[in-house]
């Protein structure tokens, strides 16, 4: 349970950079180069570009620190995957700016804002520390960096015929 908490607490200090910079990248696009008078599109632009900042740099927190224990050898295949979860979460939030912008009507940047930032957030956030914690960084996945379980014996340690060994009754 500790370690659940301890990543919980990583994972939600590598989003809340993430956020800043999501957030911070979605607003200054969308009142300038991206502002919806000048491109119609421009909010659901922003976040695309401001999102996909975000997961690069919450790529390298989850990679190295959140997760850093569980990380594989294989760093394509796991940096694909957590692309694919993160996208999965993008689109989330895309969705709910695109139903709050284009089918509600809320086109202010508070509308925006909540409705990409807050609840979007929210919902995608869930989403990823699921698969990211039983997909991606999954400690049972093959061939990781290194033992979740550094406690854990050796094989050789296991196999010694020198310690004497308990026999069943």
């Amino acid at each position: 349970m500790r370690r659940f908490v301890t990543q919980l607490a990583r994972f939600g200090l590598v989003g809340l950079v993430g956020l800043v910079i999501d957030v911070g990248v979605f607003n200054i696009l969308r009142a300038t180069v991206l502002e919806p008078s000048v491109i119609h599109e421009g909010p659901f632009i922003a976040k695309v570009i401001s999102t996909t900042l975000a997961i690069a740099a919450n790529y390298v927190g989850n990679r190295y620190w959140t997760f850093g224990a569980t990380k594989r050898s294989t760093v394509v295949r796991e940096g694909l995957e957590f692309v694919a979860v993160s996208v999965g979460g993008m689109l989330i939030a895309l969705g709910c700016l695109w139903v709050s912008h284009y089918v509600l009507g809320f086109t202010s940047v508070l509308a925006d804002n909540i409705s990409s930032n807050v609840v979007g957030l929210a919902l995608g956030t869930a989403f990823r520390f699921t698969f990211y914690r039983y997909w991606v960084f999954h400690p049972n996945r093959e061939r990781p960096l290194r033992d979740v379980a550094d406690e854990a014996p050796s094989t050789a340690e296991l196999t010694d015929q020198s310690a004497p060994v308990a026999q069943p009754r």
